[in-house]
């Protein structure tokens, strides 16, 4: 355990960035499920499902939570998904 007080400030930031690290993550993952999932069923607006969806790879790429060439994977892949 931390024993200054720099590093137990240091500890409850980190654990804080972890946390909102994580919910970013969840959140790209949920909505490329809800895509996937409107494009198998036809159900709800794929466009609409797919902007937020790539809106959100961005997101995470941008903050660097994910590579780079696996957002470019994941959109190229989406965008196949509804060209079909």
């Amino acid at each position: 355990m931390a024993n200054s007080k720099s590093a137990i400030k240091r500890a409850r930031q980190s654990s804080v960035k972890e946390q909102r690290n994580t919910a970013q993550v969840s959140k790209m993952r949920s909505l490329i499920k809800d895509f996937r999932n409107a494009v198998e069923t036809g159900e709800g607006d794929v466009n609409e499902l797919f902007a937020k969806a790539s809106k959100q790879i961005d997101r995470t790429a941008g903050k660097g939570l994910i590579h780079a060439n696996k957002a470019a994977r994941n959109k190229s892949t989406l965008a196949n998904l509804m060209n079909k």
